[in-house]
């Protein structure tokens, strides 16, 4: 009797475990698409057009002469390594600033102090890019607040252009990029057990030790992630870089959007587009094996 009744219970599992992998499938089907349709399929036509050139009308043959054009370019390929170190410099200095913000705000702040200082991190992004941007522009232009404050003030005897150059190209960049930095970090931080950080106290640290021994080695996820995010968001703006940098700023993005909607030059604008996911692939990947950290580990 008993094994009719366990055969029925096997037989019983086997029919549950069809439904049970229809469902997850049904579930996941969503995001399937999603990343087929919107992600892979126009990743592969790029790789495609990309490696095409153009003879006549409708006339295209395979050719590496994009990615030649590319390499034997010098404007093409300085854009293309400064876009790279300035996305670079941009994630270290947002890393740099967010940090002791995260940190304040995870381990420091209680109740309702917290949640202000944390709202306050997101009422910038409650308006679109081009709204903030233009709104540094109104900051920091020959006309502007601070050009005007400086006068009034007697600190310069002239209006003051503080715009289209690297250092209110980087501020726009800092500016734009620093939510998606404190909140992987204050979600990491907020893990840390108290307790720990008063032991290394007991035990004769100081706070740079902490820091270094116990605070960084667990919110390395958060970095890592947090450096991702705010490097791909970095090297793929194309808004603040124009606004911002103006015609000097040269920007990868900008040069592929000449490409495509200037020039018309669909093939070359491809592959410009694909340079840079392969650009910004293998940095990624190198800031993880530098930090230790797997991809795994950025997205918990």
């Amino acid at each position: 009797m008993s094994s009719v009744s366990t055969l029925s219970g096997t037989a019983e599992q086997e029919r549950k475990v069809p439904v049970i992998k229809l469902g997850t499938f049904l579930l996941m089907l969503p995001l399937l698409l999603w990343l087929f349709l919107l992600i892979i399929l126009p990743h592969v036509d790029l790789l495609m057009v990309s490696l095409r050139e153009k003879l006549g009308y409708r006339e295209y043959a395979f050719s590496f002469q994009n990615y030649i054009e590319f390499f034997t370019e010098p404007l093409y390929w300085n854009t293309f390594v400064r876009t790279a170190v300035m996305s670079i410099i941009a994630t270290v200095i947002t890393l740099v600033v967010g940090f002791p913000i995260s940190y304040y705000i995870a381990k420091v702040l209680k109740g309702k102090k917290r949640s202000l200082l944390f709202m306050m991190c997101l009422i910038p992004f409650w308006v679109s890019e081009l709204v903030r941007t233009f709104g540094w522009m109104i900051l920091l232009r020959e006309s502007g607040v601070i050009s005007s404050f400086l006068q009034w003030a007697g600190v310069v005897d002239g209006p003051v252009e503080m715009l289209y150059n690297d250092a209110s190209l980087m501020v726009g960049l800092v500016y734009t990029s620093m939510l998606f930095m404190v909140v992987p970090l204050v979600s990491v931080l907020d893990t840390l057990d108290d307790s720990l950080i008063e032991a290394g106290y007991d035990l004769g640290g100081n706070t740079f030790n902490i820091l270094r021994e116990i605070v960084i080695p667990h919110a390395m996820p958060g970095i890592a992630s947090g450096c991702i995010v705010v490097f791909m968001l970095t090297l793929g703006n194309y808004l603040t870089p124009t606004l911002l940098g103006g015609k000097d700023g040269l920007w990868f993005t900008e040069q592929i959007y000449n490409q495509f909607i200037t020039r018309f030059n669909w093939e070359s604008g491809s592959a410009f587009g694909f340079l840079l996911l392969i650009l910004s692939s293998a940095i990624v990947f190198v800031g993880l094996k530098l930090s230790r950290q797997t991809l795994a580990d950025t997205v918990k």
